[in-house]
């Protein structure tokens, strides 16, 4: 047995423990319950698509802008096209390597060496004899390839597909969390321009309050402290109204931002926002969520591409194969070039290296795929509990804020009506300007707060939405292949 076959031998024998050593890790899984609720749970509300769960024309036009135009989306499905080369760039690893090779020099070999001794004495033709300078020219095709006979590079492309379509769901989850942020600033604005009209009517009567009051002054029926108290909650309304104007414009150029164009108003149905919010979605089973949510499926694939690297990690350690030919032209002078047979050469060649010295790198690679492995494990039962537990504080949020806002709309209906009384009894004599105040003050608020209990509703709605994966079933125009 040659020293050739003893070394292969030897790469084998020191390398096959490790690689029957080897054992997956595991990983404390969550377990998800049958149900979310004792309710029926039915299909889940993830299924629908986002034009039928908003069904607003003027929202469902802005996603649609956000979807074409919006630059982390557009950075998202660069991505992929970089997962996508990342598979033919493993899937081209594995196919024979042919190059071609043109070159042109010119050597000289000292005499006292045995190159030069040999030339000095030899006939290149009949009669001549090799020259001392002499060119080397050639022209050819040189080819290599590794053989994969242990499927490290199988491990490698695979690792890099799972890479790839990982990619894919992670730019389902911006387009999830696109369209989620969108109609939730969208609402937010509707919510400002309702709060911006509540506030110009407060101003309004407050104005005419203050009127009134400068009149009963006159009459002898007011001084001049209730006065400045009707003064300054004018003010201080009047600065609400200026600060709501801010908002609505930074909310206005947040949406643009999303929308990736510069700011401009946004078209939009003010009496959105007062009508029946949708409830009752179905929430399916928990179990739906491993296949509605793109960033579980990410989390999975993430898992499979991190086996994928500890096989080809460990797949290292094993002999490689590689066969490599090349065949052409090669000459002393440019016109012996193509002189065949003469100038003809070619060469095969086949070999196996093993790693049998310093595999300290090699053993650094595989410990550091081992953890990225069970870094992903846990990522991907962290992602589930996750959101499992967004769906809970989701519907929870859905069913909560309904009550306030019946609650609130209670209370607006109790005190509707409390300004005009307390004016027309502080016109009468049998009110204080305190009064007055205390109504007016308590009617702003409830609107106020009626306004923000839909506006936390709507929102409530998106988030439990997001939350069991809808918003981007409709919008896969990406490849699922490279």
């Amino acid at each position: 047995m040659n020293s050739v076959c003893k070394s292969v031998l030897l790469a084998l024998v020191m390398t096959a423990p490790l690689g029957c050593a080897y054992t997956e890790p595991k990983v404390p899984e969550v377990e998800l319950p049958a149900s979310f609720d004792t309710k029926s749970a039915g299909s889940s509300a993830a299924a629908m698509k986002w034009q039928d769960y908003f069904a607003d024309e003027n929202l469902n036009a802005l996603i649609a802008t956000a979807l074409e135009s919006n630059y982390d989306l557009r950075i998202a499905l660069q991505r992929i096209e970089i997962a996508r080369a990342g598979i033919r760039q493993s899937t081209g690893a594995m196919l024979p390597q042919v190059s071609l090779g043109v070159s042109a020099g010119i050597r000289k070999f000292g005499l006292y060496t045995m190159d030069g001794a040999g030339n000095a004495e030899t006939d290149i033709t009949p009669g001549r004899r090799v020259p001392v300078h002499y060119g080397d020219f050639f022209l050819g095709l040189q080819s290599s390839w590794e053989i994969d006979v242990w499927g490290r590079l199988r491990s490698i492309r695979g690792a890099a597909r799972a890479q790839y379509l990982a990619t894919l769901e992670g730019t389902n989850l911006v387009i999830t969390i696109l369209v989620s942020d969108v109609a939730i600033a969208y609402f937010e604005l509707l919510a400002l321009d309702h709060r911006q009209e509540i506030l110009a009517q407060t101003v309004a009567r407050q104005a005419r309050s203050l009127e009134v009051m400068r009149l009963q002054k006159e009459a002898g029926r007011a001084n001049e402290l209730s006065i400045q108290q009707l003064e300054g909650q004018l003010a201080s309304t009047e600065a609400l109204v200026a600060a709501t104007r801010r908002q609505q414009k930074e909310t206005e150029n947040h949406i643009n931002l999303l929308l990736g164009r510069l700011p401009r108003p946004i078209v939009r149905a003010k009496d959105l926002l007062l009508r029946d919010a949708a409830t009752g979605l179905s929430l399916g089973i928990p179990s739906d969520l491993l296949r509605n949510r793109p960033d579980i499926r990410e989390a999975e694939l993430q898992v499979q591409a991190s086996k994928f690297d500890v096989e080809a990690a460990r797949k290292a350690f094993y002999p490689s194969l590689t066969l490599s030919a090349g065949v052409g032209f090669q000459a002393i002078e440019p016109r012996y070039l193509f002189v065949t047979p003469e100038s003809l050469i070619y060469s095969a060649l086949g070999g196996l290296t093993a790693p049998l010295l310093n595999r300290s790198r090699l053993e650094a690679e595989l410990d550091v795929s081992r953890a990225i492995q069970v870094q992903a494990m846990y990522n991907y039962q962290g992602v589930i509990l996750r959101a499992f537990v967004e769906v809970q504080n989701a519907l929870l949020a859905v069913e909560r804020t309904a009550e306030v806002v019946a609650q609130k709309k209670r209370q607006k209906a109790a005190v509707s009506g409390t300004v005009d009384t307390a004016d027309a009894l502080f016109r009468a004599g049998k009110a204080t300007y305190l009064d007055v105040l205390l109504a007016q003050q308590n009617t702003l608020s409830a609107e106020l707060e009626l306004i923000d209990a839909l506006l936390e509703q709507r929102m409530a709605g998106i988030w439990l939405y997001r939350a069991l994966g809808g918003g981007w079933q409709p919008l896969m125009k990406v490849k699922t292949e490279p």
